[in-house]
């Protein structure tokens, strides 16, 4: 038995160096791969060659492949002769670029989405073609209409409600009809060009400044809450559009986070006693022309309009006929103080004294107003600046 082991051990070695033999003729990466092999390895391939009870020195030889390919971790076939070993060899060489490969790809899965930047797990975006979307108090179109929707806002799917889909959205929670949201991959890919930087205020009021700097003139001034698309950020400062301007808040006061569009609040339907139906009608009538463009000297609500533009077209369907100025519009109505405004009545922005910006009140200190090129027609806080002035022109 002794002699038949050293035999064995002798073939091994026989075998052993009949693949290194044959790898010293394969190309340069697979010597390097070969010659990578440790000192322990070598050893315990032999160990386990000349302990293989085997009838001849190809079966031998099969087992080395086999110890030299596992070193490598190449999941491929066992050579069955010497011309197939350098072939083995190099698929095990070839190893370290798959797992280079794999690793790179797993690399690229673990960078978030634009759904999960904004904290999306189940994301649905609006797809419509023009107007708003209804988000519905309950799965039904007799249901009351709670917000609105413009085209590529986010949502959060909540639950499948046959044609519905219950979502949540900004401050809105409701029914969704499911034509006009599309899921997955759709979504993100609607997501990823729709994500844009948003400055949040966190105090009381913050001045909007001409340049980026504390001794330079102040445009405006937004409020607490009060949410701003970021055209840039740099020296501190975060240059942001305020209606028809461009100007800068200081960095220190704003929080700056990843965000998609979402749904706004139509709390004003529910105005409470006082309101007149002539006003009740002047806000839902406003309402539908949300997501709608602005155009500098517009006057179309469909194709364009801007801020005086917007008030005046809307009025002026009720008997109301106002110039195309902000400047002016309040010589057309009655002042009052911005404690006693109604849905209807016009608020008015500015610096200074300068008005520069209208808007429409709606009700539960929210406005509506054609604000920029960026935003378009859009609900905001009506303290988002403060008010110049608050003029009056429909009856109660």
């Amino acid at each position: 038995m002794k002699n038949k082991l050293k035999l064995g051990q002798a073939a091994g070695v026989v075998a052993f160096a009949i693949i290194i033999g044959a790898v010293s003729m394969s190309s340069s990466s697979t010597v390097d791969a070969r010659t990578s092999l440790k000192e322990n390895r070598t050893v315990n391939a032999r160990v386990a060659l000349g302990l293989t009870e085997a009838a001849d020195a190809t079966e031998l030889l099969t087992a080395g492949v086999t110890s030299a390919l596992t070193y490598y971790g190449a999941d491929v076939s066992v050579a069955q002769n010497d011309s197939n070993v350098v072939t083995a060899s190099a698929q095990g060489a070839q190893v370290g670029n798959t797992a280079q490969e794999t690793e790179q790809a797993n690399e690229a899965s673990q960078t978030p989405t634009a759904a999960q930047t904004c904290g999306y797990t189940n994301l649905g975006m609006s797809v419509i073609s023009s107007g708003n979307l209804n988000i519905r108090q309950e799965a039904s179109t007799d249901s009351e209409v709670i917000g609105i929707l413009t085209n590529h806002n986010a949502c959060e799917l909540l639950e499948d409600a046959g044609e519905w889909y219950k979502v949540t959205s900004g401050k809105v929670t409701g029914y969704v009809n499911k034509q006009y949201l599309v899921t997955g991959d759709e979504a993100e890919s609607i997501a990823e060009q729709e994500i844009k930087t948003v400055a949040t205020v966190n105090t009381e009021t913050l001045n909007v400044r001409a340049e980026k700097s504390t001794e330079a003139a102040v445009l405006s001034q937004v409020g607490n809450s009060e949410a701003f698309t970021v055209n840039s950020v740099a020296d501190g400062w975060v240059e942001i559009s305020v209606d028809d301007s461009v100007g800068y808040i200081s960095q220190d006061y704003v929080t700056l986070a990843q965000a998609l569009p979402t749904a706004k609040t139509i709390e004003q339907v529910k105005y409470g006693d006082g309101v007149s139906d002539v006003r009740a009608s002047v806000v839902s009538y406003a309402l539908q022309f949300v997501g709608n463009r602005y155009v500098w000297g517009g006057t179309s609500l469909e194709k364009g309009v801007d801020c005086s533009g917007f008030t005046m077209r809307i009025l002026g369907k009720y008997g109301i006929s106002l110039p195309h100025s902000s400047r002016a519009q309040p010589s057309y109505g009655t002042k009052i103080s911005a404690s006693e405004a109604k849905p209807g009545d016009l608020f008015f922005y500015g610096s200074g004294r300068s008005i520069s910006h209208v808007a429409i009140y709606i009700g539960n200190g929210q406005i509506v107003h054609a604000s920029n090129k960026r935003d378009g027609i859009k609900v905001s806080n009506a303290y988002y600046r403060n008010p110049i002035c608050v003029a009056r022109y429909l009856p109660d």
